[in-house]
């Protein structure tokens, strides 16, 4: 997952796909990252950090981390927030593999749409909220996408 900063949107859809694959069986690695260096090692922003507590997800523990090129190899699937972040994490693919990895992250619940998860981070708590049903949508897919490559 990854956003500008990593500490809105991205810890958040972290969190998120993190609380539903501890519900399943299903083996899997999720992470987040900033495609800028504004925010490594600092924790969500506090408002993000309410909005996964309101639903059940605690984020509280991740810190802010810069994305870089190993994350290709680290991870079969890299989801962004929106088309900035798609171009910064696409200007460091390496080969068409990689950039056959990245995906704007609503395209799974409204696919091929290219809809922007909107940063919440100048906005009131109705922003955080919103942006916390959009990414739950999409990592309800995640999970459905996955359990139907196991099964």
């Amino acid at each position: 997952m990854v956003c500008l900063g990593n500490i809105c949107r991205s810890p958040l859809a972290e969190g998120i796909l993190r609380s539903k694959l501890d519900k399943t069986h299903l083996n899997t690695i999720v992470d987040s990252a900033g495609t800028a260096n504004y925010h490594v090692g600092q924790s969500p922003d506090p408002r993000s950090t309410e909005s996964g507590l309101k639903h059940g997800v605690d984020i509280r523990s991740l810190r802010g981390r810069q994305f870089g090129v190993s994350d290709f190899d680290q991870f079969d699937k890299i989801y962004v927030m929106d088309r900035s972040n798609y171009g910064n994490v696409l200007s460091l693919a390496r080969d068409e593999s990689d950039a056959n990895k990245v995906d704007l992250l609503l395209n799974l619940s409204n696919p091929g749409s290219n809809d922007e998860v909107p940063d919440p981070y100048y906005g009131g708590e109705q922003g955080f909220e919103n942006v916390y049903q959009m990414m739950n949508e999409a990592c309800d897919v995640i999970i459905q996408n996955l359990q139907n490559d196991e099964g």
